[in-house]
């Protein structure tokens, strides 16, 4: 009998450990946890940077997501799409995503090295006022990702990642975060999806200055809390 399955879709949290990005067989990554937990196999879906317009392009645009989503054996799926969305931006994302199609490469060069350079510093002198992400939009493709997923598998049990926490000197302003939070948490209600706030271990793991030294990413007990407490949403 073939084991159930559980397809998340996410950002660089599933798979980036306290020293580098992992291999998605890495037993400690949150998503392994859960399917453990869980007595299932896991299919992660998730890029670096993702955002939850991103996660919207995966459900519409990659072959692999509709495979999972078609699948009988799959029975849950977590939307880990969000926490980029409110991390403070010194351009607007289509700007930062055009560096890669500059040409050539060594102009390329030059501006990727200044906008790594100048970024922070835009984000401290504008007070973090850009969000990735606006919220409207962030809550946009949640919903269409949500009605997109129940439309096709109204039984699948779904839970949604909320924001989690930085204290990083590339992105050094929390400004938009608490907002984000909020907003998580009032549109799980509202839209009645399972939420998974990660925000307290997240934060407690910054405040003891444990994590990957980016500020971004978790260490592996963190992940294990993570882990640990989507499978308790899913199987609740």
């Amino acid at each position: 009998m073939t084991p159930p399955l559980l397809l998340v879709i996410g950002d660089s949290l599933c798979f980036h450990g306290p020293e580098r990005p992992e291999l998605l067989s890495h037993p400690s990554l949150w998503p392994n946890g859960t399917a453990d937990t869980l007595g299932c196999r896991v299919d992660v879906v998730a890029r670096a940077g993702w955002t939850s317009r991103d996660g919207w392009w995966a459900v519409t645009k990659d072959p692999r997501v509709w495979t999972t989503l078609a699948d009988p054996a799959l029975t849950s799926l977590v939307i880990a799409v969000g926490s980029m969305d409110a991390v403070p931006a010194s351009v607007p994302v289509w700007a930062r995503e055009a560096i890669p199609y500059v040409r050539s490469g060594p102009l390329r060069r030059r501006v990727r090295s200044a906008y790594l350079t100048a970024h922070p510093h835009v984000v401290r002198a504008t007070a973090g006022a850009i969000r990735q992400l606006p919220q409207s939009a962030t809550e946009h493709y949640w919903t269409r990702m949500l009605a997109a997923i129940r439309h096709h598998r109204p039984e699948l049990r779904l839970a949604l990642l909320g924001p989690a926490p930085w204290r990083s000197d590339a992105y050094p302003s929390n400004r938009h975060y608490p907002a984000s939070v909020l907003a998580a948490r009032r549109y799980a209600v509202e839209n009645q999806v399972a939420l998974v706030d990660v925000e307290g271990a997240v934060a407690t793991m910054h405040a003891e200055g444990r994590g990957n030294p980016d500020g971004l990413h978790w260490d592996w007990p963190t992940h294990a809390q993570v882990g640990a407490a989507v499978a308790e949403t899913l199987a609740g």
